[in-house]
């Protein structure tokens, strides 16, 4: 029997693991006469195109990997698929169908069955009965019989699962980020997340992890994403994993890998940090979920964190610069209003992180924040992802402004371009960090589809109305663009018209020290508070921050005889 497994991703440079893991499932559990293929595609890619992938295989079954991303797209790829092959039975799995399996076959007649809890073992139980004609009523399957929806309920496994990194999955990698699982479950019950109801904790073997690490390390992939819920639960072995990273990069781990994780700051002991402290730079990057300052936030939703401990770790991984390190908050969750919030994005901002997420609480299926509204009441939207609208605590005006904050929290600090001049602008403010984005993004009022080169003017323009200086914003804005922007063009509102710059760059070529690399682009400018020129040469981009290496150079328009 012919069966396929197909996901739809995000975006193209994202790999999916959930299919693979099925297909190994079905290895491993189902009968040896199972002809299974596995078929990817995106959520922005022609559907009929995906269809005629699917069809031209004439499967038996069709299993659909289902997330807030893309159940939308799985629902109108059905008909087409269904027209085609009528007979075809249809399973849908995953987090955004497996604790709504009853809403799921009562809505949708088109899908058969829907897998909840973990799929290796169900789906491939299913598929034998499906093969041999006998009764789908397996564990972990709901369906439907005689015109009423049944649900058997999961046997959760006991053993570790089958690894799905078989020769078919690298051959379809090419070099997309790839995924490794080396644990399942969640020590914590969060209410706003469903990880903690995956069954509880178990951890892989530390051998499998490290020979799928090397595994995926030498697929050519440039980032391999870890994707356990909290990667150093079990702080030993998360150590003995990190010293194997930094044990082997550079030989059995190619450079320029990137391992990332997910992790709990505030279970980051000395000895943790002395450990990443080593790694090479650029070999791992962290995401520490933080959510809220808001201590009576956090009570509420059952997330147990030591705000002091986190902080102090925070910074601690921030000390070396080898390390990118990703923190992020969530907006709209239960008794945090507009100004804790703001106060929470103050706070995080001080750490200092490479990068700070704002994002937006969601409602998915499964989590007790969708199933208890009396003891968690808001709005949100009825179609994926679910997002909320409207809290006891924040209205519909405070969530927008909220997103216009969002936005430029991304471009001004989260892009990197504005690295020297954000702090600048920040100075001569006097506002909080939270208060400046906030006003930077209703002062441009644009969420979508702006380049770089227009965020730069707006906020160059805004920066002004701030009580910036022009000369010395526009020299930090020449330094940042120069030290991030590849090519060394600058945007026409920095250019200024001066003979001197092309007196500057044959002094440059001149001296032996400062003579440009052959093939190597080059960017440079003359900076007017004070008598200096600068220069960068795009190569050797810093791999935690992406910046190129500045130059400044005490210059004051000397001829080409000059020298350093």
């Amino acid at each position: 029997m012919k069966v396929v497994l197909c996901s739809l991703n995000s975006q193209y440079i994202h790999s999916s693991l959930a299919p693979w893991c099925l297909l190994a499932g079905v290895k491993q559990y189902g009968n040896s006469r199972l002809q299974v293929s596995v078929v990817e595609g995106t959520v922005n890619e022609d559907l009929a195109a995906v269809a005629e992938r699917i069809i031209r295989l004439a499967p038996k079954c069709i299993g659909f990997c289902c997330y807030i991303w893309n159940i939308q797209r799985v629902h109108q790829l059905l008909p087409l698929i269904k027209t085609a092959l009528p007979q075809t039975v249809v399973v849908l799995g995953g987090p955004e169908v497996g604790y709504c399996a009853y809403e799921v076959l009562t809505e949708h007649p088109l899908v058969d069955y829907v897998l909840t809890g973990e799929g290796e073992r169900s789906f491939a139980h299913l598929c034998n009965a499906l093969l041999s004609g006998e009764s789908p009523m397996v564990a972990g399957v709901s369906g439907r019989q005689d015109g009423n929806v049944f649900s058997v309920p999961e046997a959760p496994l006991e053993e570790e699962p089958p690894s799905p990194y078989c020769d078919a999955y690298f051959a379809a990698l090419n070099g997309r980020i790839t995924y490794l699982e080396t644990s399942r479950g969640c020590p914590y019950a969060c209410a706003y997340c469903l990880s903690a109801r995956c069954g509880k904790l178990k951890f892989f073997s530390v051998e499998r992890a490290k020979r799928e690490m090397l595994l995926l390390a030498k697929s050519g992939t440039k980032t391999v994403k870890l994707v356990d819920r909290t990667f150093n639960a079990h702080r030993e072995r998360a150590k003995d994993l990190w010293r194997f990273i930094i044990e082997n990069y550079g030989t059995n781990i190619p450079e320029g890998v990137c391992f990332h994780f997910e992790i709990a700051g505030d279970l980051l002991d000395d000895e943790s940090i002395d450990i990443i402290q080593t790694a090479p730079a650029g070999s791992m990057q962290f995401e520490v979920g933080i959510q809220s300052f808001h201590e009576p936030t956090l009570a509420y939703i059952r997330r147990k964190t030591d705000l002091q401990k986190l902080c102090h770790r925070v910074r601690r991984l921030l000390e070396k610069g080898n390390v990118h390190v990703h923190i992020d908050l969530i907006a709209g969750l239960p008794l945090e209003d507009f100004d804790t919030f703001g106060q929470s994005v103050n706070q995080a901002y001080a750490l200092g992180a490479n990068m700070l997420q704002l994002g937006f609480l969601k409602l998915i299926h499964g989590s007790p924040m969708r199933e208890d509204p009396h003891r968690y009441p808001c709005s949100y939207h009825s179609m994926p992802p679910y997002e909320v609208t409207e809290t006891p605590a924040l209205s519909e005006h405070d969530l927008a402004r909220l997103h216009q904050a969002e936005w430029a929290v991304d471009k001004l600090y989260n892009s990197g371009h504005f690295f020297g001049s954000l702090p600048y602008v920040l100075s001569v403010s006097g506002q909080t960090p939270f208060n400046l984005f906030l006003a930077f993004g209703e002062w441009a009022n644009e969420k979508q589809g702006a380049p770089l080169s227009r965020v730069a003017h707006w906020f160059y323009e805004f920066a002004l109305t701030q009580g910036a200086d022009a000369v010395t914003l526009r020299d930090v804005m020449v330094c940042d663009w120069l030290s991030t922007v590849k090519g060394g063009q600058l945007p026409p509102f920095l250019q200024r018209e001066d003979p001197r710059l092309s007196t500057f760059r044959k002094f440059l070529r001149k001296n032996s020290a400062t003579k440009p690399l052959a093939g190597v682009a080059r960017g440079s400018a003359l900076l007017y508070g004070e008598t200096q020129g600068v220069y960068v040469d795009y190569v050797n981009q810093d791999p935690v921050t992406g910046r190129y290496v500045l130059h400044p150079i005490d210059w004051e328009g000397e001829d080409d005889d000059a020298s350093l």
